[in-house]
C-alpha cells in the first residue's frame, strides 16, 4: 500500500467496485480497491459469459474481470488484498480497519462487497460451480438446452428461476424440504401450470453425480419424511436458497434492511454521508454484472460530486 489516506477507497473488486475504480480514476481522484477474499467477485467463479454487453461471442468470467482490473490500473487504481474489519467515523472523513491491523484514512468510501448465495454444503457443489452446478439461471440457462435440470429451493427465486429455466430446459425438476412451497401464490399458481416443471416435496439433494467426468450427471435425492433415496439424472443443478449479502462489518453504521442489504438513498448515498453502495450488497433484485457495473458508475460519479462539494 502506497499511502495510507485517500480520497476514495473502494471495498470489493466485483463489476460495481472496478467500474467505480476506473470511473474515480479517470477523474484523477486516485483511488485504492480493497480486493476482499475473492477478487474479481463471483464472476471468477463463473466460465463463459455470454451475455455482458460488447463481447458477441461471449467471454470466459475470471477473463472479463481481469480486463476490468486491467483498465481500472491503467488510470491509477492501487490495489490492497485484505478484507475490511470495521469502519469508524473521524474528522473530515472515514478511518478503515484492515484485517492486517492497518488502517486506511477516506474522505469517501465505496462499498461494492457483493452478495454470496447460499449453498447446500454438499462438497461437490463447489467443485462443479461453474460445470452443471448454478447459482443463477438468468446467467446460465441458455447454456441447458433440452436437457433435465433440478432447482433447489422453493421461494420466489426458486419458482421464478424454474419458470424461467422452461424456456430452454426439456424437464425442471423443483425439489423442496417442505410439501408446501414459500413464494407467492401468483409465482406457485404459474408454476403448476407449467407443464415442464415437476415438484419432488419433502426432499433435499444428498450428493451430486459427476461419474468422475468434472460435470453434473446427476443427483441422490433424499425423501426427509421416509428417509428413501432416489437416483435422478440430471445435467445441471440451479441451487436457488437465497443470498446473503456481504454486509456484516458494516452493520452498526450503515444502514441495512431486515436482510442485511444496504439501504441507499438519493442515487447510490447510504445513511452516511460520504459513504455510498453500489452492486448486489444493496441489489436483491436483479444480480446482474451489467447492473452492478451500472451502479458502479453512479457511486463513483456521487462520490466524485460529494468530494467536489466537500473543496
Amino acid at each position: 500500500m502506497k499511502r495510507t489516506e485517500y480520497d476514495v477507497v473502494i471495498i470489493g473488486s466485483g463489476a460495481a467496485g472496478l467500474t467505480a475504480a476506473i470511473y474515480t480514476a479517470r477523474a484523477n481522484l486516485q483511488p485504492v480497491v480493497i480486493d476482499g477474499t475473492l477478487p474479481g467477485g463471483q464472476l471468477t467463479t463463473t466460465t463463459e459469459v455470454e451475455n455482458y454487453p460488447g463481447f458477441p461471442t461471449g467471454i470466459m468470467g475470471p477473463e472479463l474481470m481481469e480486463n476490468f482490473r486491467k483498465q481500472a490500473e491503467r488510470f491509477g487504481t492501487e490495489y490492497v488484498f485484505d478484507t475490511v474489519e470495521k469502519i469508524l467515523p473521524q474528522n473530515h472523513g472515514y478511518k478503515i480497519q484492515l484485517s492486517s491491523n492497518e488502517t486506511i484514512a477516506a474522505k469517501t468510501i465505496i462499498i461494492s462487497t457483493g452478495a454470496s448465495p447460499r449453498l447446500l454444503g454438499l462438497p461437490e457443489e463447489k467443485k462443479l460451480m461453474g460445470r452443471g452446478v448454478s447459482t443463477c439461471a438468468t446467467c446460465d440457462g441458455a447454456f441447458f438446452k433440452n436437457v433435465d435440470l433440478i432447482v433447489a429451493g422453493g421461494g420466489d427465486s426458486a419458482i421464478e428461476e424454474a419458470t424461467f429455466l422452461t424456456k430452454f430446459a426439456k424437464k425442471v425438476y423443483v425439489v423442496h424440504r417442505r410439501d408446501t412451497l414459500r413464494a407467492s401464490k401468483i409465482m406457485q399458481d404459474r408454476a403448476f401450470k407449467n407443464s415442464k416443471i415437476e415438484f419432488v416435496w419433502d426432499s433435499a439433494i444428498s450428493q451430486i453425480h459427476d461419474v468422475e467426468k468434472n460435470t453434473v450427471t446427476g443427483a441422490t435425492l433424499k425423501n426427509l419424511k421416509t428417509g428413501k433415496t432416489t437416483e435422478l439424472k440430471v445435467d445441471g443443478i440451479f441451487v436457488a436458497i437465497g443470498h446473503t449479502p456481504n454486509s456484516a462489518p458494516f452493520q452498526g453504521l450503515i444502514e441495512c434492511d431486515e436482510q442485511g442489504y444496504i439501504k441507499v438513498f438519493k442515487g447510490t448515498q447510504t445513511n452516511q454521508p460520504g459513504i455510498f453502495a453500489a452492486g448486489d450488497c444493496v441489489d436483491h433484485v436483479y444480480r446482474q454484472a451489467i447492473t452492478a457495473a451500472g451502479m458502479g458508475c453512479q457511486a463513483a460519479l456521487d462520490a466524485e460530486r460529494y468530494l467536489a462539494n466537500l473543496e
